[in-house]
């Protein structure tokens, strides 16, 4: 593989880190062998969650000696702002995508509930990278949303519900 390869290997990597700072993994790997993420040296802070993802192949001869640096952070981060000036020569910056959200799916559909068939009924498909439960990833998800949304709230201004949210008789 060339450097490129191996970058695009590295960055299917599925991390999780309970570190606080950044945290740097090492592959030193004599050839003739096949590197994958279970060949990364992490400390107890680390967890490697895919560790069969291969990585490269070490050619008879070869020597395959990299560093990788690991930190917490969310959403995407683009290269050019995970490189800093004091980093040496040979360093490559990679982008970074802290999102444990692979795919999402929802659908809507009226459902009845006793005699009323005006309700709507939610279904949600979440699926992750195995660094957080499904559950979780929603119910964060809906924590950011709840704490985004209070910005708009009023606190000051008291309202009652009562005239809202009013149970409907069955007719």
């Amino acid at each position: 593989e060339d450097v490129t390869q191996i970058i695009l290997n590295l960055k299917k990597l599925t991390l999780k880190s309970i570190a606080a700072d950044e945290k740097l993994a090492e592959i030193d790997v004599e050839g003739p062998a096949t590197v994958t993420a279970g060949d990364l040296k992490v400390d107890d802070e680390v967890q490697i969650l895919n560790p069969d993802q291969y990585i490269a192949t070490v050619a008879e001869g070869a020597h395959l000696q990299m560093t990788v640096a690991i930190k917490q952070g969310r959403g995407y981060v683009p290269a050019d702002q995970n490189k800093s000036d004091d980093m040496p020569i040979g360093v490559v910056p990679v982008d970074s995508l802290f999102s444990p959200i692979e795919k999402v799916n929802y659908q809507v559909e009226g459902t009845r509930v006793g005699r009323n068939n005006d309700y709507d009924k939610l279904t949600m498909e979440v699926w992750t990278d195995g660094s957080i439960t499904p559950n979780d990833a929603l119910s964060f998800g809906a924590k950011i949303l709840t704490e985004h949304l209070n910005v708009f709230m009023n606190t000051n201004l008291e309202t009652e519900f009562t005239d809202v949210m009013v149970e409907k008789e069955d007719t």
